[in-house]
């Protein structure tokens, strides 16, 4: 039999065999994608470390929709934030001391931090020479097999002990900017001709300015590294119950070591569903640039979006991607936090129409989303400005999410950490429901 017509009536096989009446769900009380009824999480474990709060329970056990909150180990992220604008300096560092450690830091830890964390910036000689030989041009999986590659040249790898747990949280912490700035430079280099760039961190600039630093040079303004900042503070946290989190906890439960379980988590961030999900959003806003004549026109903004909604333009999926949340309902805070500086950033590259023009689809869309799903509540997610935020700082889009797991690399360390030194841990084990009848087994020669 030729290998091609066998992975074809393989392939065809899988179809059939992965049939399943939807049924069944709900018949044997199995939440699919672990989730309520309701649309809510199925309840599967306690965390000292986040918060996301889209809804209040009534005492019947209704759903109130509320002003979306956010909460790092019981501060909300709205004071953390606007705290830190106010004393206009940088917040990264501070936030990830407060995710690992439980508590803020006072000002001389927080210097002590911040200089731990620059001198793990470095990576070892035969990691940047494995990321120039790489071929691809997929950032997020030479970011994994980097995270992959730190097994071998760490000398303890495979203890969970306190201690060392927080040894390679912060030095993964501390590295993922320097493999996410290389990685795409020697990408930019061997895709496009570019020059290619090997730039050092600089001890006194925060991890954002290092970032921008290392990615290109002196090319960035003081706007540009203080809206990357609040990116990397809204994107550091999001509760345990997000995919990539819960993935990261799951392998945690397991007593794997801490590469496996981080490079577990990139991975599921990987996909569109998740991390890419602001990439969708950006390809939706250049199609809707291009085929809206009128910008002011909210009309015609408003038949567009209905014609995404019917499946008639763009492309037909009936989605109006960054519009929603699984949580939140009236108002996403990370949303909320990122347009104020959006919109000051669009004005100071000359994008201030372009602005505008995604808040007006933003506002349209939640009204037009409403009124065909009356029963349910629907805000703008934090992936629908991040994109545009990013194109105007000059950030090229192959590494937009590789910068989402360049935050998120805080969270996923502090729930693994959190993981694995629970008193009554227990490895994290559901079941699954098997609806294939029992056969005979028939011998070879009789089939």
């Amino acid at each position: 039999m030729k290998k091609d017509y066998l992975i074809y009536k393989l392939s065809d096989e899988m179809k059939n065999c992965t049939k399943m009446d939807a049924d069944l769900f709900k018949k044997m009380e199995v939440k699919r994608g672990l989730r309520n009824e309701d649309g809510t999480g199925v309840l599967v474990g306690l965390t000292n470390i986040g918060n996301v709060v889209g809804y209040k329970r009534n005492a019947d056990g209704a759903l109130t929709a509320i002003e979306g909150k956010l909460f790092f180990r019981g501060y909300d992220i709205k004071d953390l934030v606007e705290s830190i604008q106010e004393e206009r300096r940088f917040g990264f560092e501070e936030v990830a001391f407060l995710l690992l450690s439980g508590r803020l830091p006072d000002e001389e830890e927080l210097q002590s931090f911040k200089e731990l964390i620059f001198s793990n910036m470095p990576l070892e000689h035969q990691t940047i020479l494995h990321i120039i030989e790489l071929e691809g041009n997929d950032i997020m999986n030479i970011l994994s097999r980097s995270v992959m590659e730190f097994y071998t040249f760490d000398n303890n790898p495979d203890d969970t002990s306190r201690d060392n747990l927080m040894r390679q949280s912060i030095e993964l912490i501390s590295k993922f900017p320097t493999i996410i700035a290389y990685a795409y430079n020697m990408y930019r280099h061997k895709e496009h001709g570019r020059s290619l760039h090997i730039r050092d961190a600089k001890p006194g600039l925060s991890v954002a300015e290092n970032f921008l630093w290392m990615l290109k040079g002196s090319d960035y303004t003081p706007l540009d590294a203080k809206t990357l900042d609040l990116l990397l503070i809204l994107h550091s946290e999001h509760g345990g119950g997000n995919n990539s989190t819960f993935t990261v906890r799951v392998t945690s439960s397991t007593g794997t070591d801490t590469y496996s379980s981080i490079a577990a988590g990139i991975g599921s961030l990987k996909g569109p569903k998740h991390g890419g999900a602001n990439l969708k959003v950006c390809d939706m806003f250049s199609f809707m640039k291009e085929a809206v004549a009128d910008w002011s026109n909210e009309d015609e903004i408003e038949t567009f979006i209905r014609h995404i909604l019917e499946k008639k333009v763009y492309d037909k999926s009936g989605l109006v991607y960054g519009i929603g949340h699984a949580v939140y309902t009236l108002s996403d805070p990370r949303t909320v936090l990122l347009k104020k500086l959006a919109k000051e950033l669009a004005q100071e590259k000359g994008r201030l129409d372009e602005y505008e023009f995604l808040e007006k689809i933003e506002r349209i869309a939640i009204k037009v989303v409403s009124e065909n799903n009356p029963t349910k509540h629907f805000c703008a997610n934090v992936d629908f400005y991040s994109g545009f935020v990013y194109d105007c700082i000059g950030i090229p889009r192959e590494i937009f999410t590789p910068i989402f797991a360049m935050a998120r690399i805080v969270g996923w360390c502090a729930h693994r950490n959190e993981e694995l030194n629970f008193e009554a841990r227990r490895i994290i084990r559901p079941a699954y429901v098997c609806v294939t009848d029992e056969r005979p087994f028939v011998k070879i020669s009789k089939r």
